[in-house]
C-alpha cells in the first residue's frame, strides 16, 4: 500500500509517498502555469508514485480561505484546491480530507512550516528537503504518515522516533 499526502497550494502545493511501512517513495512540487494547476501533469506525476499492483490511500490536506487573503486570490487558490482535489478523486483511489489541526497536533506541530521541516527531515533523511522552500514536501510526507499510522491503527506512543519535538 501507497500513502500519498497532498499540502495543497496554488504555488508552493506538493505531494509525497511512503510505504506501508513509512519508507519514502518520492515527492513533487504541483506544477502550475500562469496560476493554475496543470492538471494532467499532476495526474501523471501522482500516478507514478503509486505502484497500481499495491493500491493507494490519498490523504489531502482539507484547507480553506485564510482570513484578510483578497477575493482574486482565494478564489485562484480555492480553484487550484478543487483542481487538486477532483485529480485525485478520479484516480479512483480513496482519497481522505485531513483537517490541519488534526495532522499538526498528532505531530506536535504549531503553525510554524520549520518545525515541519525539521520533523519531516529527521525521519525521512533521504527526502528532498534540504531547502526552506521545501515545507511543502515535509508538510505532505507527514499528512501521508499521519494516514498510514491511523489507517493501521499505529497509536503515536509506539512510533520508533524520539525528539524533542515529537
Amino acid at each position: 500500500m501507497v500513502y500519498a499526502g497532498v499540502d495543497p497550494g496554488l504555488i508552493s502545493g506538493a505531494v509525497a509517498a511512503i510505504d506501508h511501512h513509512g519508507h519514502y517513495i518520492g515527492a513533487f512540487f504541483i506544477e502550475h502555469q500562469d496560476k493554475r494547476i496543470l492538471p494532467i501533469v499532476f495526474k501523471n506525476s501522482l500516478l507514478k508514485l503509486i505502484d497500481p499492483k499495491e493500491g493507494a490511500e490519498i490523504a489531502i490536506e482539507n484547507v480553506h480561505s485564510m482570513p484578510g487573503q483578497g477575493i482574486a486570490s482565494t478564489a485562484r487558490f480555492m480553484r487550484a484546491v478543487g483542481v487538486i482535489e477532483a485529480v485525485c478523486e478520479l484516480t479512483r483511489y480513496p482519497v481522505h480530507m485531513v483537517a490541519p489541526q488534526t495532522w499538526k497536533k498528532y505531530w506536535h506541530l504549531t503553525s510554524n512550516k520549520d518545525e515541519s521541516l525539521d520533523v519531516a527531515r529527521m525521519i525521512w533523511p533521504e527526502a528532498p528537503l534540504k531547502r526552506k522552500k521545501d515545507h511543502g514536501v515535509a508538510e505532505a510526507l507527514l499528512i501521508a504518515d499521519y494516514w498510514r499510522q491511523v489507517h493501521q491503527g499505529v497509536k503515536r506512543e509506539d512510533y520508533p522516533i524520539s525528539s524533542p519535538n515529537i
